[in-house]
């Protein structure tokens, strides 16, 4: 699981934000539930789960920006 964190982590940004477009913003939210899941965060898990069936209409364009601006992903821990 950790390399698949650090694998998502060592993209290049401008990858990151491809893969942040409406349609293929599914991978980000498999991110966040693996991340969750790597640090045992039960809250986590219940979000990563939601975004994964509810969020990814609204997500990617916080992806972008904070991929943007930032240059990762906003999540809870």
């Amino acid at each position: 699981m950790k390399d698949l964190i650090n694998g998502f982590d060592n993209l290049p940004q401008w990858l990151k934000i491809v893969l942040a477009l409406p349609g293929l913003d599914i991978v980000w939210a498999v991110y966040r539930l693996c991340r969750s899941i790597d640090k045992q965060n039960v809250l986590g898990i219940v979000l990563g789960v939601l975004m994964i069936l509810i969020c990814p209409v609204i997500m990617w364009l916080v992806d972008i920006i904070t991929l943007v601006v930032y240059d990762k992903v906003l999540w809870i821990d």
